[in-house]
């Protein structure tokens, strides 16, 4: 095995620039707004040169995956890629959005998108079957096959609510594990007749140091799903979004959330999230923050890491999380 070169560096980037930049933003880029203005539903996909364009290079991306030349094959469907996103970027569906009686092109410019973006993934399913399972899912259809690139998504189609398919891979993560991964290398196995009474320590250390709540305690927090009507950058603000946040019978609330590093507003539009109702109002300097989205990170807190919580599909805007 020692012709293989292992380039975490090229591996990060490839994944930031290719399948992040290129490949899923095309979906974040469309999906909100097929949200938010269309209730979910496709138009009816016009013949296309991109999508033509797609379609076409698919018997030359079998034949590279027959052959098990999996670098060509990717290399193809990357160009594509370029291809679907000189689309987008030529359209720019988030203008043509904010133009008065465009609202038919701003429905098949999205339209397109998305099905520039299952051919894609349909291209990728070889390689990344795991992510063409998430888009299968997004896009509310039944495992994609190959033959399925002949056609494209009938109009009236309609695909769930966008979230995060993949985000970037943050060097520090990866600088993480690789150290972990040297300390379990070298850390010495522990003799198997002390492993009972270092397990009992270990429990007791946990039981110690965990801060408990009790139910009631818990109960007074309320949660609440939300859809998250707008999103813009906040001036001035280096971390902060400013979300608008529709939640049911408790109408709408504001939120300054510091998610700028880890989103685009543009992709939470229409999305579903969970807040905290019952936080006290605060004062910003940019306004009055009237709860709180909930998020996780990874554990060293950095923001690159970062994601917001989704609720399950048939989840609306009001229900109490419990």
């Amino acid at each position: 095995m020692s012709d293989i070169d292992l380039n975490l560096e090229d591996f990060s980037a490839r994944v930031n620039s290719d399948l992040v930049g290129k490949f899923v933003n095309i979906a974040s880029r469309s999906a909100g707004f097929i949200a938010k203005r269309f209730d979910g539903k496709l138009a009816a996909c016009p013949a296309n040169p991109a999508i033509q364009a797609l379609q076409d290079k698919a018997d030359e991306i079998a034949s590279h995956f027959d052959a098990r030349e999996y670098s060509k094959a990717v290399r193809e469907i990357m160009a594509l890629a370029d291809v679907a996103n000189q689309y987008v970027n030529d359209e720019k569906p988030w203008e043509i959005a904010k133009q008065e009686g465009q609202e038919a092109r701003l429905h098949e410019v999205c339209t397109i998108s998305i099905n520039l973006f299952r051919l894609l993934a349909l291209y990728l399913k070889p390689v990344l079957p795991k992510l063409a399972e998430a888009v299968e899912g997004f896009l509310n259809i039944s495992p994609l096959a190959w033959t399925d690139g002949k056609n494209v998504l009938p109009g009236g189609h309609t695909i769930q609510t966008y979230s995060h398919l993949m985000t970037r891979v943050d060097t520090k993560q990866i600088d993480a594990l690789v150290e972990a991964n040297k300390q379990s290398l070298e850390a010495p196995q522990a003799p198997a007749r002390h492993a009972e009474a270092q397990v009992h320590q270990e429990n007791k250390t946990v039981t110690e140091e965990t801060n408990f709540i009790s139910i009631d305690d818990f109960s007074k927090i309320d949660l609440r799903i939300a859809r998250i009507a707008n999103a813009e950058h906040v001036e001035g603000a280096d971390k902060l979004l400013k979300l608008t946040l529709d939640v049911g019978p408790l109408g709408t609330k504001q939120v300054f959330a510091g998610i700028k590093s880890a989103y685009a507003p543009e992709t939470l539009v229409g999305r579903l999230t969970v807040m905290v109702a019952n936080l006290a109002p605060r004062k910003m300097k940019f306004g009055m923050s009237e709860g709180m989205v909930l998020a996780s990170s990874d554990p060293t807190g950095e923001t690159a890491g970062l994601y917001i919580l989704s609720p399950d599909s048939g989840a609306t805007p009001g229900m109490r999380v419990k």
